[in-house]
């Protein structure tokens, strides 16, 4: 069996996502200017025709390459209520429903969802849906569901909520999670959370956990002549995000087929533009003002991930 994957995080278009990446990620598709003012339909559109190509690409795999499986891709930004206000569990289960569910409703299930014209509503804006693209829609369902995981945030209609860092919006702090240098909170919990949810909601479909990764300062020290870079807070965020997916599927009966880290090599961040934030298990000498020669060196994690590699294939 082969594996395919449409658009990369499609829902990284949706107006509320209001920061530099997603930003430029419309921008692209709606050919609008850097400096150019956020414009919500060009969002739903963009969009839209985001949703009818995935569909087509999806249909066409089908009708071709039986042996070939289509998947979506979306950012999951796991959520929580902040507090047990009823109005802070409305606010979260909206804020879910808009950047999670809205694009993957449409990909899993072919249609936009019921919640959509309120979406609309609150931006001002709907998707041109032009005859014939419900049906493209329909015929386009993909077989199996990706998503990017690192972290969870929480919502809440107070005014005393504490606001932490993240590449695609803000969200609340949580006072049970620890977070990382750039403000990303550390909660293997919730990525179990989000398999069960995911579960749930679209009939324990295949699922693939294509990004989970962890940003952080890497420090190279000589040791007998060779170049060392210790790592442990990133094999430990590693091995707690692997210890609840395993739950999820033993435990819980997810469907989890895949599973793969952001990513294996330093490479420049693409939510902040620096190569100071490593996310790989292989470092890369290249820095942010420019100097490093490229040349590359595991780090402690690497090894650590080859042992549960082959920890896992002997299971």
């Amino acid at each position: 069996m082969k594996y395919w994957l449409t658009f990369n995080e499609v829902n990284t278009g949706m107006p509320f996502m209001n920061n530099a990446l997603s930003t430029s990620l419309v921008q692209g598709y709606t050919g609008t200017t850097a400096n150019a003012p956020r414009d919500n339909q060009a969002c739903f559109d963009a969009l839209h025709h985001q949703f009818l190509a995935g569909a087509k690409t999806v249909k066409y795999a089908h009708d071709h390459y039986p042996e070939v499986m289509m998947g979506n891709m979306t950012a999951f930004l796991t959520t929580y209520p902040l507090t047990c206000d009823p109005a802070d569990l409305l606010l979260t289960q909206q804020k879910l429903d808009d950047s999670d569910w809205y694009a993957s409703d449409v990909q899993v299930r072919g249609a936009y969802p019921y919640y959509a014209p309120r979406i609309w509503k609150q931006y001002g804006a709907k998707p041109t849906i032009l005859p014939g693209d419900d049906e493209i829609l329909a015929e386009g369902c993909v077989d199996f569901f990706t998503y990017s995981y690192y972290m969870s945030m929480t919502a809440t209609t107070h005014d005393d909520g504490e606001e932490m860092a993240g590449n695609m919006s803000m969200g609340g702090k949580n006072p049970y999670l620890k977070a990382s240098d750039w403000g990303w909170q550390i909660d293997p919990i919730g990525l179990r959370w989000t398999i069960n949810t995911v579960a749930e909601r679209y009939n324990n479909i295949p699922q693939m956990v294509v990004e989970n990764g962890f940003g952080a300062f890497d420090e190279v020290v000589v040791e007998d002549g060779v170049e060392r870079i210790h790592d442990p807070y990133r094999t430990d965020y590693l091995k707690a995000h692997l210890a609840t997916l395993e739950q999820a599927v033993d435990e819980d009966g997810a469907n989890v087929i895949g599973y793969t880290w952001w990513g294996p090599i330093d490479v420049v961040s693409a939510g902040t533009g620096e190569m100071r934030k490593r996310y790989g298990f292989i470092y890369v000498d290249k820095h942010d003002d420019g100097t490093g020669d490229l040349h590359r060196v595991r780090k402690d994690s690497f090894y650590d991930y080859q042992r549960l590699i082959k920890e896992a294939r002997g299971k």
